[in-house]
């Protein structure tokens, strides 16, 4: 099960999937389009629900995904009202409704490994191809195009609130702007920022996963850094998300642990009931929980933020 094994790989060489759209959009860019064959979990396997120390929050759902070892990855809601899943193993997008139906639309291109998900400004869904060095494009209708790129292990990135893109890299957090301007800011104590988020406080959020970090960091649209750390040791946080109650909430993959930090810093942690599911990515969904990947138990969690 890779999230274990190859966690701090995973997140050294980070693509950014703004720089991508912007060269495609100045290069005049193609990609291979494709009409994938897709199957639907009628009756997908749900968990049963578990609250944790929260009195009103930590409510989790899991559902079963039908590929076994899909190794579910990155999460993100569509404008289509259901949530978007990579599958990396699988090769697979996958696609789960509200109440827990899953549909699944496999990449043209084997092996291609399949990890980050944003929803993006046009409508589609925008994932990076870990393996594959390519950015895809899946439709709302799962039509998947894919654009080469050349960038090496393509990873996490989000839109910042300042209307630039904001991505991840070795050692560094970078701020993209539409016109093509890059700014790297350089972190004093992690070579591994994951996942990253805009913030309800307007600022940039992201996760800082090796062992020596640990921590929760925060960046200021002018590049002012702040970082956390988290309760748990060599917990690695991965994913991260701005919650519909003001916080962040965050995954901790080696930890078995769903995180929550308020924007001064405080943090709680919500224990899975599963064990070893290694929680990676995780997305707010239309239903007004936390959706998150467990790629060590192939389920989707679902956590309730509470008031």
């Amino acid at each position: 099960m890779r999230i274990s094994l190859q966690f701090a790989h995973r997140f050294v060489c980070i693509g950014i999937l703004g720089l991508l759209i912007v060269l495609l959009t100045a290069c005049g860019g193609t990609g291979a389009s494709t009409n994938p064959t897709s199957t639907s979990n009628k009756t997908p396997s749900t968990g049963g629900s578990k609250s944790t120390s929260a009195p009103s929050a930590g409510k989790i759902t899991e559902f079963a995904i039908p590929t076994p070892g899909s190794d579910p990855e990155g999460i993100t809601a569509g404008r289509d009202g259901n949530l978007w899943f990579t599958e990396g193993q699988g090769n697979q997008i996958g696609r789960i409704t509200p109440t827990g139906t899953i549909t699944t639309f496999p990449l043209p291109t084997s092996g291609s490994d399949p990890l980050g998900i944003t929803a993006g400004p046009d409508g589609n869904r925008w994932f990076t191809e870990l393996a594959g060095n390519r950015i895809g494009r899946i439709t709302p209708t799962g039509t998947i195009t894919q654009f080469p790129v050349n960038v090496s292990y393509p990873n996490w990135i989000t839109t910042g609130p300042d209307g630039n893109l904001w991505f991840t890299s070795y050692n560094t957090i970078v701020r993209f702007t539409p016109t093509g301007t890059i700014t790297g800011f350089q972190l004093r104590t992690s070579n591994s920022p994951a996942g990253i988020i805009a913030g309800p406080d307007g600022n940039l959020w992201f996760t800082e996963s090796d062992a020596q970090a640990n921590q929760i960091g925060r960046i200021t649209p002018t590049g002012t850094i702040t970082e956390f750390a988290v309760p748990t040791a060599n917990s690695a946080p991965a994913g991260i998300i701005a919650g519909p109650d003001h916080n962040l909430w965050f995954t901790e993959a080696l930890g078995n642990l769903i995180g929550r930090i308020t924007p001064t810093g405080t943090i709680t942690q919500f224990p899975l009931f599963t064990p070893s599911s290694n929680p990676s990515m995780i997305a707010t969904g239309p239903d007004g929980n936390l959706w998150f990947t467990e790629p060590g138990a192939n389920k989707i969690g679902r956590i309730t933020p509470g008031k």
